[in-house]
């Protein structure tokens, strides 16, 4: 599945891995139900909801979007601890090399895994790497029932603010 990356982008999102749909398709997030697009758009990154295929419309945003780890799986349930925990030392390096302002992490459960830290929740994180500060996102699969619609939009809108900033 390729990034959509860039130097010095203001936010790069990282998905959990891609499932099959969006392996199958080439897009982010193409699953339908997910509410990842639908989120970015009503927090404001987007000036309107792009489908996944428009993936790419993100560079002129400042966005980019990748992957904890690359394999892609039906569930994320399916990724062992040592696949969390090697793609979150390439992700490490791939922030390190693109200078991304912020990282998104997009799910909780993902950060704590790739980056073993138990105790992260939503919202800003500690760590850095290198300059990029880090903040963890809800899973935006529909499948996850704790984050409306509107509260998801509203975490992504919290995100948002802070990067602008700076």
């Amino acid at each position: 599945m390729p990034d959509v990356v860039a130097d010095g982008l203001r936010v790069l999102f990282c998905g959990i891995n891609p499932g099959l749909m969006t392996a199958a398709t080439g897009h982010h997030f193409a699953r339908p139900g997910n509410r990842f697009w639908p989120a970015l758009h009503r927090s404001g990154f987007t000036p309107r909801l792009l489908a996944p295929s428009e993936q790419r419309e993100l560079l002129s945003y400042g966005l980019g979007i990748t992957n904890v780890v690359a394999r892609a799986t039906a569930r994320a349930d399916e990724l062992s601890a040592e696949e969390y925990r090697e793609g979150g030392r390439l992700l490490a390096l791939k922030v390190a090399r693109l200078r991304p302002r912020r990282l998104a992490v997009v799910g909780v459960t993902a950060y704590r895994a790739a980056f073993d830290d138990r105790k992260a929740v939503v919202g800003p994180q500690a760590r850095t790497i290198g300059d990029t500060r880090v903040w963890v996102l809800p899973n935006p699969s529909g499948l996850n029932a704790h984050w409306t619609p509107a509260a998801l939009a509203e975490e992504f809108g919290r995100l948002r603010e802070a990067a602008e900033e700076g």
